[in-house]
């Protein structure tokens, strides 16, 4: 039996490589437009998951990203965004209503998975400066039933988004060459260009609330690099620490781009003292019964 994933996978291929006028890519973007609209549909059950569907869309992204050969489109891990989607979940499962923000959006995977795992109580800012990628994000949202907002520019630069209760972010890494717009920042260095990824998370941490949480996908190496003094010191200055998650080598190609997650905290006034920091690494993500004591070690670090 071909599942609900598969049957939109294969209806958004067939789509665009029956349309050989466009890109690919903006063929998927045409499909799910007349899926919108029911002109035509792909062949799925009434019981049809949100999850489901953006899994047969990530397919299809994925798919057009190799055929187009852009290195800059990178689309966060399903196994990393459904983890950072348990943190998430985790962290806010008291709140009623939960709005987030991702300042560097790309097609979407990350914010939706979260979205997704938070339910139907989150409400989401976009922002991303190509709008094909924007394009995308916005066609998959609108299948999905997300209520998102998106923003077609550079996330470094002034946004208009009022305090969100979460922020989730894989950083784009490397240097932000906008010195001029760079130099308004805290963690732009005396000498040369700000590490872009240390930006995002300056950015971040300005448009959250008192008490919010950010959750970004880092290099694993982002305390250890030239400009780590940089962060050290905005860190100890803006915010807590709660969270340093080593992700597991098998996910990445080589160890220059190992990733871990990193949880910060806005600090607030009543708090009292400095909370535990969770320090710990993925074990292998297959092994079920390993990863199910580890995420019963994420559930009793936030209860305590």
């Amino acid at each position: 039996m071909i599942t609900n994933t598969e049957q939109i996978f294969r209806f958004l291929d067939e789509f665009a490589e029956s349309n050989k006028e466009e890109l690919y890519l903006e063929s998927v973007i045409q499909a799910c437009n007349e899926w919108l609209s029911e002109e035509s549909m792909p062949r799925v059950t009434e019981t049809v998951t949100k999850e489901e569907i953006r899994r047969g869309i990530q397919l299809a992204v994925l798919k057009g990203m190799k055929e187009q050969a852009q290195p800059h489109h990178q689309m966060t891990p399903d196994a990393i965004a459904m983890l950072i989607g348990h943190f998430a979940n985790r962290l806010m499962s008291k709140e009623d209503h939960i709005t987030l923000l991702d300042p560097a959006t790309g097609t979407g995977n990350l914010l939706f998975t979260v979205m997704n795992a938070l339910g139907d109580k989150a409400a989401a800012a976009s922002v991303e400066i190509d709008e094909l990628l924007v394009r995308l994000a916005a066609v998959t949202a609108d299948l999905l039933e997300q209520p998102v907002r998106f923003f077609v520019q550079d996330g470094l630069r002034p946004l208009l988004v009022d305090p969100v209760d979460m922020v989730v972010c894989d950083l784009p890494v490397g240097y932000y060459p906008d010195d001029d717009n760079a130099i308004d920042f805290e963690m732009m260095p005396a000498e040369g260009h700000a590490f872009s990824h240390h930006l995002f998370i300056e950015q971040s941490m300005n448009h959250l609330k008192e008490r919010g949480y950010g959750l970004f996908l880092v290099p694993a190496s982002i305390f250890e690099s030239d400009q780590s003094p940089e962060l050290h010191r905005y860190v100890k200055k803006n915010a807590l620490i709660r969270a340093v998650i080593q992700l597991p080598e098998s996910l990445f190609k080589s160890s220059v781009h190992e990733k871990s997650i990193l949880v910060l905290q806005k600090p607030y006034p009543e708090m009292k003292g400095t909370p535990d920091v969770l320090l710990s690494k993925v074990p292998n993500m297959s092994d079920k019964i390993a990863m199910s004591s580890f995420l019963r070690k994420i559930d009793d670090w936030i209860e305590e």
